[in-house]
């Protein structure tokens, strides 16, 4: 075997060279250069002709994706900050101790708490906090800032230099003190009126920033309202990066321009058990990624300690150091003395050795211990105010900071840190000294660290609040804005579904894309509909909305459509309202949660529905859906072509059985499983009104409604009277079985599209076995059992209270057997609350690509199966003969 042939770049070039003799004395410079100056020099020197070719006008050339291991800013050109940098330091040190201090003290309750994170990341907040981070007083809107989970306690400190918490607040860190505690970290349905969007689920805090950045052009492009000086600010760590949905969407943002998104990482190479890249650079990496990605990337690393050595470094043999030595040997340095730093660093390189001989050893240790971009104000200032003027893309500050900064020896740089909970008292008192705080010895009593405050009307305080009153009020704050209820939709939209199909067979899924069109049209509410789909709307029967309602571009429609010339074509708009998100149902889930939010988050209600394959919606984002809850978000989630059997062929891995069990787990999602058209639009009326118009007291507005539709068309029949309760409530009986008074009798409870199988059983019960059977619609089983938890609950304190579900089957003759197109344990829900016999069928196990028919024989959920099933039920009872049971297993075939 021969080895292969390697190919010059002129092979590989298309283009052809219209002056190679040029081309040759370019070639030629450079192995000039390279031989006079030697490599580094000729490296340094293209690395510079690239970089400036990236801002020659009229010059298209691939962007370097890694720069120099240095700052982006130098020195000489970062701005000066406009305000009073010792008294910002002052009330950075009061964050500092009371963080710390607040952790320490809920150690003594076990609660635990994180100290190191906050700590190397004081200043980017406090500098965003004093100078770029925008309130809500001004627009109703602000800046969405999204805030590093692990780093809550410096967040409450400032809140309660603010005047925003008290001592006992943050005594109860990490409790909930009947309604006067702190949560762990960032949580909009625990502190509402402080915290906007939950972010501890790593990964999710960065996605989420994204899809807001986009939602603002969104509500700006569509005329909703201008939030166009809004600005999306996303903490994250470098570890968090390695989350797969912190980088989903990085092409997203930058293919849209989003510059009105900044994300700041801090890059304090730590994650919970070690280093981030022990063997390589973070940093680099993440430049990389961004870069390529097509972000601006500016990167804050050194500190101002180090201009003196890249001063000294004439060779470029300090940058070249910093390049080589991986993360891991740099914390490493953190932790050892001047001599060791000398050899290990500096001996590498005889250039180096030279350097270091004219550097005392007080400056290398300020240099190796303390010294980080991520830890001076005037640096970080300089990052934040290059973002904001950065314009055409998204931002990413890549800041390098020491994990644990001014805790001490104890914690700074350590492997453990994540998990260190508590100082001693003498290492405050070290910290206190350090930060030149006035706390004195006698203020710690008993071995129990302090809380710092300078005064309510102290200077620190004054500074404070005046900086907050100029960017527009306290930050984070979460408000929901006064806005009136929406009001319903013309009756008419949902009223067309009552008196069913005729002969007309209709799939769910079509009678909810049909309902959606006719409330979009409405005048009052129809704007503020907004469909998100993943790049299946046809499947969903959507494409007529494309015309109509347009998909949102922010570049509009710059190409002629393929299909322009039919009536259903594909049409991008700039202030179009669907937002068709490609094949990303994480993507598609970040987009719901920002529009199901708005109300909160700019004052602006928005109603969205986010239709998607069933299985591929909970089962996939389901920590996404926990994130919506936390964010009290609110809409419709519609998972279509639902349930185990209705995917001809398509079983294997596209059949759901178990969504509603997943959903089930949520408790802010309300879980439909409607069987007919009226009940579709049944309950996406009573949601409307709940979610967005008069709730009731009794009821829990901050919710979100999760419907499975199905893609199996069957006649829709007429909506009989007096049912609504029951379609809202979960149970209502919609055909009573006709027979002889003292035929044998059972109750067939059915949800989705298995009612229509039940409905057959019916048939078949009474035509060849003589038993009578009323079938029930479950349109949900969830609430039921919810229903029923409250009523037990209420026993608890004393109340009577009988289950929905109970008084519903009062008095329902024979045995209960309940059938849905999802697994037994669906039904199952509400079994103990149940007063009859009760038995269920489902569709357990996995998958399998068949027809309709042979799937559901596979189950046992068919017809013929539940009429097995429940002659066995009343067998069991004595009601009929075990015969029976034998003789309808042989004539139906099992």
């Amino acid at each position: 075997m021969t080895d292969p042939v390697a190919m010059l770049p002129s092979e590989l070039d298309q283009l052809p060279d219209r002056d190679t003799e040029e081309t040759a004395e370019w070639a030629a410079s450079l192995d000039a250069v390279t031989k006079a100056a030697g490599p580094h020099r000729a490296a340094y020197l293209m690395r510079r002709t690239l970089q400036h070719a990236e801002g020659v006008e009229g010059l298209d050339l691939p962007k370097l994706l890694e720069t120099d291991h240095v700052n982006t800013i130098p020195t000489a050109a970062e701005p000066v900050p406009a305000g009073d940098e010792e008294m910002e330091r002052r009330i950075t040190a009061w964050n500092r101790w009371n963080a710390a201090a607040m952790v320490t003290r809920g150690a003594k309750h076990g609660v635990g708490g994180h100290i190191a994170t906050f700590a190397s990341a004081a200043w980017l907040y406090e500098t965003g906090f004093n100078h770029f981070f925008r309130g809500k007083e001004q627009d109703g809107s602000g800046d969405q800032l999204y805030i590093q989970g692990h780093a809550s306690p410096g967040i409450y400190a400032r809140a309660f230099l603010d005047g925003r918490l008290t001592e006992a607040h943050l005594d109860n860190f990490r409790q909930e003190a009947g309604g006067s505690g702190l949560p762990s970290y960032p949580h909009p349905r625990r502190l509402p009126w402080l915290w906007e969007f939950p972010t501890v689920s790593m990964g999710l805090g960065p996605l989420s920033a994204i899809y807001q950045a986009r939602f603002n052009r969104y509500l700006t492009n569509r005329g909703i309202k201008d939030v166009s000086a809004s600005h999306v600010w996303a903490f994250l760590g470098d570890g968090e990066m390695d989350e797969p949905e912190s980088t989903a969407a990085l092409a997203l943002a930058s293919r849209e321009g989003l510059d009105n998104l900044t994300f700041v990482i801090n890059c304090n190479l730590q994650r919970l058990d070690g280093p981030v890249r022990a063997n390589f650079k973070i940093v680099q990496e993440l430049e990389a990624q961004f870069r390529g990605a097509g972000w601006n990337v500016v990167k804050t690393l050194w500190g101002n300690a180090w201009d003196e050595l890249f001063q000294l470094d004439t060779t470029g043999a300090l940058v070249r150091r910093l390049r080589e030595v991986p993360d891991a040997q740099v914390q490493t340095y953190q932790t050892r003395d001047a001599a060791y730093i000398r050899e290990d660093f500096f001996g590498k390189d005889p250039a180096l050795v030279e350097m270091a001989k004219l550097l005392s050893d007080d400056r290398i240790l300020e240099c190796f211990h303390l010294s980080r971009g991520g830890h001076e104000p005037r640096k970080v200032y300089a990052a934040y105010k290059a973002a904001l003027e950065f314009k055409g893309a998204p931002t990413v500050i890549l800041a390098q900071t020491v994990k644990g900064y001014t805790l001490g020896e104890g914690f700074a740089s350590k492997n453990a840190n994540h998990q260190m909970k508590k100082l001693t008292a003498d290492e405050f008192k070290a910290m206190r000294d350090l930060l030149d705080l006035p706390i004195r010895d006698g203020d710690f009593t008993d071995g129990q660290v302090p809380y710092g405050h300078p005064g309510a009307d102290s200077p620190e305080v004054r500074y404070l609040q005046e900086r907050r009153a100029a960017l527009g009020g306290p930050a984070p704050a979460r408000r929901v804005h006064p806005v009136a209820p929406l009001p319903a939709p013309a009756e008419k939209a949902f009223a067309a579904f009552d008196k069913g199909s005729g002969n007309q067979s209709v799939a769910t899924t079509m009678a909810f894309v049909r309902l959606v069109k006719d409330l979009i049209r409405d005048k009052e509410t129809g704007r503020r509909w907004v469909p998100i789909v993943p790049d299946e709307a046809r499947t969903f029967g959507m494409e007529s909305l494309f015309p109509s309602l347009g998909i949102y571009s922010p570049k509009g429609q710059t190409y002629e459509p393929v299909d322009r010339d039919q009536l259903m074509y594909y049409r991008e708009a700039k202030n179009g309202q669907i937002l068709n998100e490609g094949i990303t149902e994480a993507g598609s889930m970040a987009d719901f949660i920002a529009a199901a939010s708005s109300y909160a988050t700019h004052g602006e209600t928005m109603i969205p529905f986010y239709i998607f394959y069933s299985m591929f919606g909970w089962q996939r984002t389901a920590d996404q859906m926990w994130q919506l809850a936390d964010q009290l978000g609110k809409g419709f989630l519609v998972g279509a072509t639902a349930g185990r059997t209705t995917l001809t062929g398509e079983g294997l891995q596209h059949a759901d059985g178990h969504s509603p069990v997943i959903a089930a787990t949520n408790p802010a999602a309300l879980t439909y499983d409607p069987a007919f058209a009226y009940e579709v639009a049944a309950i996406v009326k009573d949601g409307l009104r709940r979610m967005f118009g008069e709730a009731r007291p009794d009821e829990d507005p901050d919710v979100f409604y999760y419907l499975t539709v199905y893609n199996e068309p069957m006649p829709q029949p007429a909506k009989p009277e007096g049912v609504d309760e029951g379609i809202v409530r979960g149970l209502y009986r919609f055909r009573e079985g006709e027979g002889a008074a003292d035929d044998p009798r059972i109750q067939l409870l059915a949800s989705g599209t298995a009612i229509h199988w039940a409905l057959e059983a019916q048939r078949l019960l009474a035509a060849e076995w003589g038993v009578t059977a009323d079938v029930w619609s479950a349109t949900s089983w969830t609430e039921l059992r919810r229903d029923a938890l409250e009523a037990d609950e209420a026993l608890l304190r004393g109340e009577s209270r009988i289950p929905y579900v109970r008084q519903a089957l009062e008095g329902a003759e024979g045995p209960v057997l309940a059938v849905s197109d999802y697994m037994r344990q669906v039904p199952d829900q509400i079994a103990q609350w149940v007063e009859q016999d009760w038995s269920s069928l489902g569709a357990d196990g996995f998958g399998l690509s068949d027809t309709r028919e042979a799937a559901r024989r596979h189950f046992g959920v068919d017809a013929q199966s539940i009429v097995v099933a429940a002659l066995a039920q009343l067998a069991r009872r004595g009601e009929v003969p075990a015969s029976a049971v034998k003789d309808a297993r042989e004539r139906y075939g099992f």
